[in-house]
């Protein structure tokens, strides 16, 4: 490059021939200025400083003395300003700066402060073993509140999202967003993309059911179970487990709600409709990497009076006497486990409840703590 430079080739051409930049060969042009080509250089130098200065040892010693003296007085100021102004008392030569005096302390293990240990975040879905191993897919749906269109009706958002593949989608209707309302978008979505082995939901009525009653199982509920579709219901007022969806809550209004003007109801589903499309062609990749998600039925027809049959999972977390409430009933743990994480199985086909404790710091450490029996009352459904 040197040479080629020397021969009066322009800097651009030079550096366009041999795939650099300007600036590498503007760089060792001026490396080998002034000096014949077999005299230059061309080795990479070392970044690090041709001498450091360390502070000497027997100065560092005094440091940590001049602390623990400091530490023993009246004021108890041990900080890195009070230590070097009791080193400027004491008449030291060459007191060295309060940023010196820190790195001291911190190189020889004398400050208070303990740093904070980060552990690594807990794979996705960890709380379910088959979901963290990626052997399952599980669909989070949520509802957003409070939308309301100028001169127009307030509006609700159903909406969904798949755990592994991000698969998307919405529907605005207006408010509100009922149970049987959800019943037959889920229906719509599940036909068409096929069925997720999870779907997980915060404990509102409308997904659940009415919670003034013991046993009572929501028309949701009872669709997730008759298509195989394991319902989960998360922690209340607990974060973390729901992050995935209501990230997608908050794209969606960014994206949809406040990014275009909405005349009507009809114009907002319009909206809606093609950013989940297009949102869909943006993660096809990942959509298609994700677990496979199993054929909706043929012939399918949900009753809801039959008694459901399959597998629940609440998520809950134990009061300070380690007792769990789900079902409208509360479960002793039968050892010490205070407010703390435990996945709830109801297995219906077995009639047993089964209590697996969880921990964010180990989260493939799932053991499980207990077995009761446990049979829901074939009462029927009632709206």
């Amino acid at each position: 490059m040197v040479a080629a430079v020397r021969r009066g080739q322009p800097l651009r051409a030079v550096a366009k021939q041999f795939g650099v930049g300007v600036a590498t060969v503007a760089h060792w042009v001026g490396r080998a200025k002034g000096l014949r080509l077999d005299r230059v250089d061309f080795s990479d130098r070392s970044r690090a400083p041709r001498q450091t200065r360390r502070t000497e040892a027997a100065l560092e010693d005094l440091v940590l003395q001049t602390r623990r003296d400091l530490a023993q007085g009246d004021l108890g100021a041990l900080g890195a300003d009070a230590i070097r102004q009791a080193l400027l008392d004491q008449g030291v030569a060459q007191v060295p700066s309060v940023r010196t005096i820190n790195r001291i302390l911190g190189r020889r293990g004398a400050l208070d402060g303990k740093k904070r240990a980060r552990r690594p975040p807990p794979p996705t879905g960890w709380y379910l073993p088959d979901v963290a191993a990626g052997r399952a897919e599980l669909d989070s749906i949520d509802i957003v509140e409070g939308l309301v269109i100028k001169a127009g009706p307030q509006v609700e958002v159903l909406n969904a999202v798949s755990l592994h593949g991000g698969l998307p989608a919405s529907w605005p209707v207006e408010s509100p967003v009922t149970s049987q309302r959800t019943l037959s978008s889920l229906v719509e979505h599940w036909r068409a993309a096929g069925l997720p082995d999870y779907a997980q939901f915060d404990n509102d009525m409308i997904f659940h059911g009415t919670h003034r009653y013991p046993d009572a199982l929501g028309r949701v509920l009872r669709l997730c179970l008759s298509l195989g579709v394991v319902p989960v219901l998360v922690p209340p007022r607990e974060t973390g487990f729901q992050a995935m969806i209501e990230s997608y809550n908050g794209w969606w209004q960014t994206k949809v709600w406040s990014r275009f003007r909405h005349d009507n109801l009809a114009d907002l589903q319009g909206h809606s409709q093609r950013y989940v499309a297009a949102l869909r062609k943006q993660r096809a990749a990942r959509i298609e990497a994700s677990p496979d998600r199993r054929a909706f039925p043929d012939g399918w027809k949900l009753s809801l009076k039959k008694r459901p049959r399959g597998r629940l999972v609440y998520l809950r977390r134990s009061n300070g006497q380690s007792e769990v409430t789900l079902l409208g009933q509360t479960w002793p743990l039968g050892q010490v486990w205070p407010n703390r994480l435990v996945r709830c199985e109801v297995d219906l086909d077995k009639n047993k409840i089964r209590f697996f404790t969880l921990r964010r710091k180990e989260p493939t450490s799932q053991p499980q703590i207990l077995e009761v029996d446990y049979r829901l009352p074939n009462r029927g459904f009632q709206d």
